[in-house]
């Protein structure tokens, strides 16, 4: 079956809503990203996680969002050979208007992948696959020369991790039989104690802070931010090595109230090593077309060069370390 990337084995999914994540030796994955240099020191492997709590209107890996595997057409990648169509069981794909590149009827569609098999041109494709602890592992273990010459490791993210739990505490504790740098990427829009099995077995906490303000955050992500921030609270007081990240969007979270809030609720936490700056952009728009899901990405803007350059004095005169791109 044709899948986006990575190795494992496609998870059948019967329902939109079904919630298909095994646990504990394996877990369900939508890529397995190689030399990534942005999420955490050198160069990393990036394992990304299927399922997360949070809608962030900018979020830019929208297949990570659901809890099972998702159908991505690509429709600029069409041959017009409609093998898919008599390939589909279900009958939820057809040929488009005026012989144009297929449709999805996603009402009918189970994400089978039976298309994905029969399409030469990987214009259908499915995001989301079963992988076992042992497979990840494998696939990290292949770049270990890059991480002892860059100081770099593996980092586990999504979607959101601590969604698998078992599995995320899983292939941390087997990258740290192996000595291999571990960096948790989270939301941490979970409960104290599923945080804390998580980060605990992590070298590194990269914490994704959104907004301060409670109504923005609601309003932006899809829920409240009191349980995120007295997390990040609490994980600071453990002494884990932290690093927040702030993803910013122009007219969303980059204006002074926003910025200022943000270090007066960071400036306490002593274990915060470093702030890291994302500057937004519309890499998500393609892949919300892909998913049939348009309608829910919302368009902004990215703070231009010099607010980016405002807000990393602002942190820096505040104490903080900060990078533009992390």
């Amino acid at each position: 079956m044709k899948q986006v990337s990575g190795p494992g084995k496609v998870a059948r999914k019967k329902g939109r809503d079904e919630r298909r994540i095994p646990l504990g030796d394996s877990g369900f994955i939508f890529d397995i990203k190689h030399f990534a240099v942005h999420d955490g020191p050198g160069i990393r492997t990036t394992i990304f996680l299927k399922g997360c709590p949070l809608h962030c209107l900018w979020c830019h890996n929208p297949e990570g969002i659901a809890f099972g595997p998702d159908l991505m057409v690509r429709s600029s990648r069409c041959s017009r050979c409609y093998s898919c169509v008599s390939a589909c069981p279900k009958k939820a794909i057809s040929e488009g208007p005026d012989s144009g590149p297929v449709v999805v009827d996603r009402s009918k569609c189970d994400v089978c992948g039976k298309c994905a098999d029969a399409c030469m041109y990987e214009a259908l494709a499915v995001a989301g696959r079963e992988a076992t602890v042992a497979e990840v592992i494998a696939e990290v273990e292949k770049d270990r020369i890059f991480y002892d010459q860059s100081g770099g490791g593996a980092t586990i993210s999504g979607g959101e991790p601590l969604s698998q739990l078992r599995f995320t505490a899983r292939i941390l504790a087997e990258l740290k039989t192996r000595r291999i740098h571990t960096a948790l990427d989270t939301s941490g829009y979970a409960t104290w104690e599923s945080l804390w099995s998580a980060t605990s077995l992590a070298d590194l906490v990269l914490f994704d802070l959104k907004l301060i303000d409670p109504g923005k955050h609601a309003s932006a992500t899809g829920v409240p931010n009191a349980l995120i921030l007295a997390n990040l609270t609490k994980l600071a007081a453990s002494g884990r090595p932290v690093a927040v990240r702030l993803p910013l969007a122009a007219g969303v979270n980059d204006g002074e109230a926003d910025i200022e809030r943000a270090i007066d609720f960071l400036k306490p936490l002593s274990a915060v090593q470093r702030v890291d700056l994302l500057r937004y952009h519309q890499g998500g728009r393609e892949k919300y077309k892909n998913l049939g899901r348009s309608a829910e990405f919302t368009i902004f803007e990215p703070p231009s060069p010099a607010r980016m350059e405002e807000i990393r004095r602002a942190l820096t005169e505040a104490g903080f370390s900060v990078t533009i791109g992390g």
